[in-house]
């Protein structure tokens, strides 16, 4: 995020063990407020498959430490750890488990025809900038706004700015 570098600087420079530490993290993870976040992660990534918890499935034995950051990944442990998400580790265990539709008709996208805009954000370290571009491709009618200037959370940090860009592009076809 934007800010995410700071925030992780001032968060390291603390006693691993202090409070202070312990409720930065904490209120730094939005599942206290909202939760459904957590459970529905994986789902929204899951075009045609049971996710099977991939992200703890899938990761690499080397990042296989408490010491270690792995972005927005959501853990089947997390449901026992954080005391917000408990009440919903059952929902979340059948949401892991459920086979999911085809999410997306990649047929009908290419046969988009309703003008369409979209912001990728070459920096981004959660979306592979080469499949956002690859998507894109595909989808005609679909102009692409490529900046440097945001992070993951550009619609957060400047919303209105970037739905206006956005709306110009879609209304504006070149």
């Amino acid at each position: 995020m934007s800010d995410g570098a700071a925030k992780l600087h001032y968060l390291l420079e603390l006693p691993a063990d202090s409070p202070a530490f312990l409720h930065d993290v904490e209120t730094g993870t939005p599942f206290a407020r909202n939760p459904l976040y957590a459970i529905v992660h994986e789902a929204c990534y899951a075009d045609g498959c049971v996710t099977g918890w991939s992200a703890e499935r899938l990761l690499p034995a080397e990042f296989n430490s408490s010491e270690l950051m792995t972005g927005e990944h959501v853990y089947p442990w997390m449901f026992e750890d954080y005391s917000a998400l408990r009440p919903l580790a059952a929902a979340a265990e059948l949401l892991a488990q459920r086979e999911w539709p085809r999410l997306y008709d990649g047929e009908q996208l290419s046969r988009n025809q309703v003008p369409a805009a979209a912001a990728v954000y070459s920096e981004d370290m959660y979306v592979e900038r080469e499949f956002s571009e690859e998507t894109a491709r595909a989808i005609p009618g679909l102009r692409v706004w490529l900046t440097s200037e945001y992070d993951h959370n550009g619609l957060r940090a400047d919303g209105g700015r970037i739905l206006d860009r956005l709306i110009h592009l879609a209304h504006n076809p070149a």
